[in-house]
């Protein structure tokens, strides 16, 4: 089996360290990039400013760090739209999305919304797949979207596009965090956001992908199907820890990476165990069964 080939690979996307701090995607949605770069978050984490232009009205989505620099890029953007937030909505409760829900709630005097309770607050709502909120003149989609982490949801828009969140990256591929993170359903989610077909996949970290975002969708299956190649091949040749299939199935990612593909790995293991597939040999290593 050959590596899948990455769609936007030739789509002319920013490069790192170039997305815009602020900008406009379409009338219902403003990105506000947050100053936390790293390793994992790409240029940052994506704060999403959505609501109807002229409702006076906007929803914040995926807060991020709570950072004052962060807070007043994300005032001005709503001061742009002469609008109020009207309520805070998170993907998933890591704290670079997250971090900032409760504060920022209290700050503007408005609802959390998340799949997880304590995200949410004492005073917030605990979203279900399924949910329409009708908020800041608009209508948005709550589509359940675990895999990344079990609390993962994603937000889809009335143009259609989509808030994917960690599901799915504007550069690379999202870890499933192990053990928390479920492979299988990481594909039945990355199905589901297919399924509705969007117009564009506004990701957590990394640009915005609009070009063809079934495309990514359909990479992001194609490489988790490669992965799983690549670890049954290197298991083909006798029992191996996790560090080494980690070693070898990602020789061409940077080390400094390799915890979070080791989460990966550990979470695609469970995967083939389950099945039946393969067994534990001795001590952390594995072998085909």
């Amino acid at each position: 089996m050959d590596a899948p080939a990455d769609p936007r690979a030739t789509w002319g996307l920013p490069v790192p360290g170039e997305l815009p701090r602020t900008a406009d995607l379409e009338p219902l949605v403003t990105r506000v990039l947050a100053p936390n770069p790293s390793g994992m978050t790409l240029d940052g984490t994506n704060t999403y400013v959505v609501g109807a232009p002229g409702s006076g009205q906007a929803v914040l989505v995926d807060p991020g760090p709570d950072d004052p620099a962060h807070l007043a890029a994300v005032e001005t953007a709503l001061a742009a739209r002469d609008a109020r937030c009207v309520a805070v909505l998170v993907t998933h409760h890591h704290g670079d999305h997250a971090e900032a829900a409760l504060p920022w709630g209290a700050h503007f005097g408005a609802p959390v919304a998340a799949g997880d309770a304590t995200v949410a607050g004492a005073d917030g709502r605990v979203l279900d797949h399924g949910a329409r909120l009708d908020l800041a003149g608009t209508t948005i989609g709550v589509v359940a979207t675990p895999g990344h982490t079990r609390d993962h949801l994603a937000f889809r828009l009335e143009s259609g596009a989509v808030l994917v969140g960690d599901h799915v990256l504007g550069r690379g591929t999202s870890v499933v965090t192990h053990p928390e993170g479920d492979v299988v359903a990481y594909l039945e989610s990355l199905r589901r956001v297919h399924d509705l077909g969007p117009s564009a996949l506004y990701c957590g970290h990394g640009p915005e992908l609009t070009e063809d975002p079934g495309a990514v969708l359909e990479y992001y299956l194609a490489h988790r199907a490669f992965r799983e190649h690549q670890l049954l091949t290197a298991l083909a040749g006798g029992a191996r820890t996790v560090e080494e299939l980690v070693a070898t199935v990602y020789a061409e990612v940077p080390q400094r990476l390799w915890p979070a593909a080791t989460q990966s790995t550990r979470a695609t293991l469970a995967k083939l165990q389950g099945e039946g597939r393969i067994e534990t040999a001795t001590g952390d290593a594995v072998r085909l069964a």
